[in-house]
């Protein structure tokens, strides 16, 4: 969970994220080289008078600056495009869940096991406990089995809103009339924080997400009480 004190992503929870965080240090690493380099560049040619000589009409300071350039976008593109296709698949899910989005709640469908359904509201704050997440909680958690494919359908019942995860490395669209799906699998047991990332209306910021997950016979207890 994000706190005040955050200044880089939240900690992974999933093998998802943890590609997410490697190549976002992987292009900051490029980034970084950029931005020293041309810095590097620029002084010399503001403290010193002649350096610019060398970079009027010089055709290998041309084409350094052209060929340099398309082979850091390159570093930069294939693990990108990577990335993209292993966010896209979903492989042999264990259990789906659909997710529905409301102005301002979700709701919960777990249609492998029957009629499991339930509505996901914010906890306000004068029902609080101390041990509540203010503007975080919610009344009925989505749990889930942790080390176990899952696939998550999502939609919404108004206007467009958006299923947000960030430990997870999930973030999905939910529109009405359209069926999106992502799979992830959580690496390790705990609860997981969310909100809706997509502009939706008044209460926007009262919508939040939390994903419990849970070993996999807790799970099969919990989903047996509906």
């Amino acid at each position: 969970m994000a706190t005040w004190k955050t200044l880089l992503l939240q900690d992974s929870a999933s093998p998802l994220m943890e590609q997410l965080s490697f190549f976002h240090d992987h292009t900051l690493m490029i980034l970084v080289i950029i931005t020293v380099l041309v810095g590097q560049i620029l002084m010399t040619m503001f403290f010193n008078k002649y350096s610019h000589r060398f970079l009027l009409e010089g055709q290998l300071i041309e084409v350094i600056w052209t060929v340099l350039p398309a082979v850091t976008l390159i570093f930069i593109a294939l693990p990108s495009l990577r990335l993209i296709y292993i966010l896209d698949e979903v492989n042999n899910p264990l259990i789906s869940v659909k997710a529905i989005g409301h102005q301002w709640y979700w709701s919960y469908e777990y249609s492998d096991f029957g009629q499991v359904e339930f509505d996901s509201y914010m906890i306000p704050v004068n029902e609080m406990k101390l041990f509540n997440f203010r503007l975080l909680d919610v009344d009925n958690r989505m749990v889930i089995p942790y080390q176990s494919p899952v696939r998550i359908l999502v939609t919404a019942a108004d206007v467009i809103h958006s299923w947000t995860v960030p430990s997870l490395g999930v973030k999905i669209d939910a529109t009405p009339g359209r069926l999106n799906q992502a799979s992830f699998s959580i690496s390790r047991s705990g609860l997981f924080f969310g909100q809706c990332s997509e502009i939706c209306g008044a209460n926007h910021s009262f919508m939040p997400i939390v994903v419990e997950s849970i070993p996999l016979k807790y799970f099969l207890i919990w989903i047996s009480k509906f």
